[in-house]
Protein backbone atom coordinates (compact mmCIF):
# COMPACT_ATOMS: atom_id res chain seq x y z
CA UNK A 1 0.00 0.00 0.00
CA UNK A 2 1.40 3.38 -0.99
CA UNK A 3 1.40 6.17 1.56
CA UNK A 4 -0.79 9.21 0.99
CA UNK A 5 0.66 11.94 -1.22
CA UNK A 6 -1.55 14.88 -0.23
CA UNK A 7 -2.10 16.97 2.86
CA UNK A 8 -5.67 17.30 4.16
CA UNK A 9 -7.62 19.38 6.64
CA UNK A 10 -11.16 18.46 7.63
CA UNK A 11 -14.10 19.75 9.65
CA UNK A 12 -16.61 17.45 11.37
CA UNK A 13 -20.06 18.55 12.47
CA UNK A 14 -21.94 16.22 14.80
CA UNK A 15 -24.88 16.73 17.12
CA UNK A 16 -26.44 15.31 20.25
CA UNK A 17 -30.08 15.24 21.25
CA UNK A 18 -31.11 14.49 24.85
CA UNK A 19 -27.79 12.92 25.72
CA UNK A 20 -24.36 13.44 27.23
CA UNK A 21 -21.74 13.46 24.48
CA UNK A 22 -18.69 13.43 26.78
CA UNK A 23 -19.04 13.43 30.57
CA UNK A 24 -16.48 15.11 32.83
CA UNK A 25 -15.46 12.79 35.70
CA UNK A 26 -14.26 15.80 37.69
CA UNK A 27 -17.77 17.30 37.58
CA UNK A 28 -19.94 14.29 38.41
CA UNK A 29 -20.02 13.24 34.74
CA UNK A 30 -21.69 16.47 33.71
CA UNK A 31 -21.28 17.29 30.00
CA UNK A 32 -17.98 19.05 29.46
CA UNK A 33 -18.39 22.79 29.21
CA UNK A 34 -16.23 25.89 29.02
CA UNK A 35 -17.31 27.67 32.23
CA UNK A 36 -16.37 31.10 30.87
CA UNK A 37 -18.39 30.95 27.64
CA UNK A 38 -20.90 28.14 28.17
CA UNK A 39 -19.82 26.33 25.00
CA UNK A 40 -19.84 22.54 25.17
CA UNK A 41 -16.65 20.52 24.68
CA UNK A 42 -15.86 17.00 23.52
CA UNK A 43 -12.27 15.82 23.85
CA UNK A 44 -10.14 14.50 21.02
CA UNK A 45 -9.63 11.33 23.07
CA UNK A 46 -13.39 10.70 23.05
CA UNK A 47 -13.61 11.08 19.26
CA UNK A 48 -10.58 8.87 18.65
CA UNK A 49 -12.16 6.17 20.84
CA UNK A 50 -15.22 6.11 18.57
CA UNK A 51 -13.02 5.87 15.47
CA UNK A 52 -10.96 3.05 16.99
CA UNK A 53 -14.07 1.12 17.98
CA UNK A 54 -15.56 1.41 14.50
CA UNK A 55 -12.37 0.26 12.76
CA UNK A 56 -12.02 -2.65 15.17
CA UNK A 57 -15.61 -3.72 14.43
CA UNK A 58 -15.47 -3.51 10.62
CA UNK A 59 -11.91 -4.87 10.27
CA UNK A 60 -12.10 -7.53 12.95
CA UNK A 61 -9.41 -10.16 12.41
CA UNK A 62 -7.88 -8.54 9.33
CA UNK A 63 -4.07 -8.28 9.42
CA UNK A 64 -2.81 -4.74 9.87
CA UNK A 65 -5.97 -3.40 11.51
CA UNK A 66 -5.49 -4.27 15.14
CA UNK A 67 -6.09 -1.57 17.76
CA UNK A 68 -3.32 -0.70 20.21
CA UNK A 69 -5.33 1.38 22.68
CA UNK A 70 -8.30 -0.84 23.58
CA UNK A 71 -10.21 -2.07 26.59
CA UNK A 72 -8.79 -5.05 28.45
CA UNK A 73 -5.44 -5.19 26.66
CA UNK A 74 -2.41 -3.82 28.58
CA UNK A 75 -0.12 -1.76 26.38
CA UNK A 76 2.89 -3.75 27.56
CA UNK A 77 1.42 -6.90 26.06
CA UNK A 78 1.50 -5.40 22.58
CA UNK A 79 4.90 -3.83 23.22
CA UNK A 80 6.26 -7.26 24.14
CA UNK A 81 5.08 -8.58 20.75
CA UNK A 82 7.28 -6.01 19.04
CA UNK A 83 10.24 -7.07 21.17
CA UNK A 84 9.67 -10.71 20.28
CA UNK A 85 9.51 -9.81 16.59
CA UNK A 86 12.91 -8.08 16.66
CA UNK A 87 14.39 -10.78 18.90
CA UNK A 88 14.95 -8.54 21.91
CA UNK A 89 14.43 -9.46 25.55
CA UNK A 90 11.84 -7.01 26.96
CA UNK A 91 13.73 -6.95 30.26
CA UNK A 92 16.94 -5.95 28.47
CA UNK A 93 15.53 -3.67 25.79
CA UNK A 94 17.70 -0.71 26.78
CA UNK A 95 20.87 -2.75 26.37
CA UNK A 96 19.64 -4.20 23.06
CA UNK A 97 19.11 -0.70 21.67
CA UNK A 98 22.73 0.15 22.44
CA UNK A 99 23.88 -2.83 20.37
CA UNK A 100 21.49 -2.23 17.45
CA UNK A 101 21.10 1.41 16.44
CA UNK A 102 18.16 0.51 14.18
CA UNK A 103 16.15 -1.31 16.83
CA UNK A 104 13.84 1.64 17.49
CA UNK A 105 13.01 1.83 13.77
CA UNK A 106 12.36 -1.92 13.58
CA UNK A 107 9.99 -1.75 16.56
CA UNK A 108 8.25 1.31 15.12
CA UNK A 109 7.76 -0.35 11.74
CA UNK A 110 6.34 -3.50 13.35
CA UNK A 111 3.82 -1.51 15.39
CA UNK A 112 2.78 0.66 12.45
CA UNK A 113 2.24 -2.35 10.18
CA UNK A 114 0.06 -4.15 12.68
CA UNK A 115 -1.92 -1.44 14.50
CA UNK A 116 -4.21 0.91 12.60
CA UNK A 117 -4.48 3.47 15.40
CA UNK A 118 -0.70 3.78 15.71
CA UNK A 119 -0.39 4.17 11.95
CA UNK A 120 -3.08 6.87 12.14
CA UNK A 121 -2.79 8.74 15.42
CA UNK A 122 0.64 7.68 16.62
CA UNK A 123 1.26 6.45 20.16
CA UNK A 124 3.32 6.88 23.28
CA UNK A 125 4.62 3.33 23.74
CA UNK A 126 6.17 4.00 27.11
CA UNK A 127 4.32 3.50 30.37
CA UNK A 128 6.09 5.13 33.29
CA UNK A 129 5.61 2.36 35.82
CA UNK A 130 8.00 -0.17 37.26
CA UNK A 131 8.85 -2.89 34.77
CA UNK A 132 7.34 -1.03 31.82
CA UNK A 133 8.77 -1.28 28.33
CA UNK A 134 10.12 1.74 26.53
CA UNK A 135 9.26 1.19 22.87
CA UNK A 136 9.47 4.87 22.05
CA UNK A 137 6.99 7.40 20.72
CA UNK A 138 5.40 7.72 17.29
CA UNK A 139 3.86 10.94 16.02
CA UNK A 140 0.88 10.09 13.86
CA UNK A 141 -0.14 11.90 10.67
CA UNK A 142 -3.77 12.36 11.77
CA UNK A 143 -4.48 14.85 14.53
CA UNK A 144 -7.83 15.96 15.99
CA UNK A 145 -8.63 18.93 18.19
CA UNK A 146 -11.35 19.27 20.82
CA UNK A 147 -14.85 19.62 19.45
CA UNK A 148 -16.74 22.72 20.56
CA UNK A 149 -20.44 23.44 20.31
CA UNK A 150 -21.52 26.01 17.76
CA UNK A 151 -23.64 27.77 20.40
CA UNK A 152 -23.58 27.70 24.21
CA UNK A 153 -25.25 24.65 25.70
CA UNK A 154 -27.43 24.38 28.80
CA UNK A 155 -26.95 20.95 30.43
CA UNK A 156 -29.94 19.67 32.38
CA UNK A 157 -29.90 17.42 35.41
CA UNK A 158 -32.70 14.87 35.17
CA UNK A 159 -33.87 12.87 38.19
CA UNK A 160 -34.77 9.26 37.43
CA UNK A 161 -36.47 6.51 39.44
CA UNK A 162 -35.34 2.90 39.22
CA UNK A 163 -36.64 -0.33 40.74
CA UNK A 164 -33.24 -2.02 40.82
CA UNK A 165 -32.41 -2.22 44.53
CA UNK A 166 -28.78 -2.96 45.27
CA UNK A 167 -28.87 -4.89 48.59
CA UNK A 168 -31.20 -7.10 50.61
CA UNK A 169 -31.14 -4.58 53.45
CA UNK A 170 -32.27 -1.79 51.12
CA UNK A 171 -34.99 -4.02 49.66
CA UNK A 172 -36.57 -4.36 53.11
CA UNK A 173 -36.90 -0.59 53.43
CA UNK A 174 -37.77 0.64 49.92
CA UNK A 175 -38.91 -0.53 46.52
CA UNK A 176 -37.34 2.20 44.38
CA UNK A 177 -34.17 4.27 44.26
CA UNK A 178 -33.56 7.73 42.90
CA UNK A 179 -30.83 8.55 40.46
CA UNK A 180 -29.62 11.38 38.28
CA UNK A 181 -28.35 11.83 34.76
CA UNK A 182 -27.19 14.82 32.76
CA UNK A 183 -28.32 15.61 29.25
CA UNK A 184 -27.82 18.27 26.62
CA UNK A 185 -31.28 18.88 25.08
CA UNK A 186 -29.60 19.72 21.80
CA UNK A 187 -26.11 20.70 20.71
CA UNK A 188 -24.28 20.93 17.39
CA UNK A 189 -20.53 20.45 17.72
CA UNK A 190 -17.64 21.26 15.41
CA UNK A 191 -14.25 19.50 15.40
CA UNK A 192 -11.25 20.19 13.18
CA UNK A 193 -8.53 17.80 12.08
CA UNK A 194 -5.36 17.48 10.07
CA UNK A 195 -3.73 14.79 7.94
CA UNK A 196 0.00 15.13 7.25
CA UNK A 197 1.29 13.29 4.19
CA UNK A 198 4.82 14.20 5.25
CA UNK A 199 4.53 12.31 8.55
CA UNK A 200 2.77 9.43 6.80
CA UNK A 201 5.70 9.02 4.42
CA UNK A 202 8.46 9.52 6.96
CA UNK A 203 7.04 7.71 9.95
CA UNK A 204 3.95 5.49 9.90
CA UNK A 205 3.13 4.50 6.30
CA UNK A 206 -0.47 5.74 6.57
CA UNK A 207 -1.92 4.77 3.18
CA UNK A 208 -4.71 5.77 0.82
CA UNK A 209 -6.69 2.74 2.01
CA UNK A 210 -6.18 3.90 5.60
CA UNK A 211 -7.39 7.37 4.65
CA UNK A 212 -10.57 6.04 3.05
CA UNK A 213 -11.19 3.93 6.13
CA UNK A 214 -10.67 7.00 8.33
CA UNK A 215 -13.34 8.96 6.42
CA UNK A 216 -15.69 5.98 6.70
CA UNK A 217 -15.02 5.69 10.44
CA UNK A 218 -15.62 9.40 11.05
CA UNK A 219 -18.93 9.37 9.18
CA UNK A 220 -20.11 6.32 11.13
CA UNK A 221 -18.35 6.71 14.46
CA UNK A 222 -21.59 7.02 16.43
CA UNK A 223 -23.52 4.33 14.56
CA UNK A 224 -22.01 1.48 16.60
CA UNK A 225 -21.92 3.47 19.83
CA UNK A 226 -25.56 4.18 20.64
CA UNK A 227 -26.59 4.21 24.28
CA UNK A 228 -29.29 5.80 26.41
CA UNK A 229 -26.66 7.93 28.19
CA UNK A 230 -25.41 9.48 24.96
CA UNK A 231 -28.86 10.09 23.50
CA UNK A 232 -29.11 10.48 19.74
CA UNK A 233 -25.78 11.38 18.20
CA UNK A 234 -24.88 11.58 14.52
CA UNK A 235 -22.22 13.01 12.24
CA UNK A 236 -24.04 15.59 10.13
CA UNK A 237 -21.28 16.80 7.80
CA UNK A 238 -17.66 16.10 6.95
CA UNK A 239 -15.90 18.77 4.93
CA UNK A 240 -12.47 17.81 3.54
CA UNK A 241 -9.87 20.14 2.04
CA UNK A 242 -7.30 18.36 -0.14
CA UNK A 243 -3.96 19.90 -1.07
CA UNK A 244 -2.13 18.96 -4.26
CA UNK A 245 1.21 18.84 -2.48
CA UNK A 246 2.57 16.86 0.45
CA UNK A 247 3.33 19.96 2.51
CA UNK A 248 0.17 21.86 1.58
CA UNK A 249 -0.84 24.78 -0.61
CA UNK A 250 -2.48 27.07 1.96
CA UNK A 251 -2.57 27.68 5.73
CA UNK A 252 -5.05 25.46 7.53
CA UNK A 253 -6.72 28.31 9.41
CA UNK A 254 -7.66 30.08 6.17
CA UNK A 255 -9.46 26.94 5.00
CA UNK A 256 -11.21 26.41 8.32
CA UNK A 257 -12.44 30.02 8.23
CA UNK A 258 -14.38 29.19 5.05
CA UNK A 259 -16.62 26.78 6.95
CA UNK A 260 -19.47 28.36 8.88
CA UNK A 261 -22.38 27.02 10.92
CA UNK A 262 -25.07 29.49 11.88
CA UNK A 263 -28.60 29.50 13.19
CA UNK A 264 -31.35 30.17 10.70
CA UNK A 265 -32.70 33.74 10.91
CA UNK A 266 -35.94 32.84 12.68
CA UNK A 267 -34.32 30.51 15.28
CA UNK A 268 -33.39 31.67 18.80
CA UNK A 269 -32.86 28.39 20.67
CA UNK A 270 -31.85 25.54 18.34
CA UNK A 271 -33.43 22.19 19.12
CA UNK A 272 -32.67 20.30 15.89
CA UNK A 273 -30.10 20.15 13.11
CA UNK A 274 -32.68 21.70 10.79
CA UNK A 275 -32.34 24.91 12.85
CA UNK A 276 -28.83 25.39 11.44
CA UNK A 277 -27.25 26.12 8.10
CA UNK A 278 -23.73 24.90 7.30
CA UNK A 279 -21.98 26.74 4.50
CA UNK A 280 -18.61 26.38 2.81
CA UNK A 281 -17.16 29.27 0.82
CA UNK A 282 -15.60 27.50 -2.17
CA UNK A 283 -15.17 30.63 -4.27
CA UNK A 284 -11.56 31.55 -4.90
CA UNK A 285 -10.04 28.58 -3.12
CA UNK A 286 -6.24 28.80 -3.00
CA UNK A 287 -4.53 27.25 -6.01
CA UNK A 288 -3.95 23.55 -5.46
CA UNK A 289 -6.74 23.12 -2.90
CA UNK A 290 -10.05 21.37 -3.51
CA UNK A 291 -13.02 20.91 -1.19
CA UNK A 292 -15.29 17.87 -0.83
CA UNK A 293 -18.35 17.47 1.38
CA UNK A 294 -18.75 13.86 2.47
CA UNK A 295 -21.61 14.23 4.91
Amino acid sequence: MSTIQNRYEFVIFFDVENGNPNGDPDAGNMPRIDPETGYGLVTDVCLKRKIRNYVEAVKEGEPGYRIYVKDGVPLNRSDAEACAYVGADPAKLKEAKKKDADLDIKIRDFMCRNFFDIRTFGAVMTTFVKGALNCGQIRGPVQLGFARSVDPILPQEVTITRVAIATEADAEKKSTEMGRKYIVPYGLYRAEGYVSANLARKTTGFSEDDLNLLWQAILNMFELDHSAARGKMAVRDLIVFRHESELGNAPAYKLFDRVKASKKPDVESPRAFSDYEISVDETGLPEGVTCTRMG
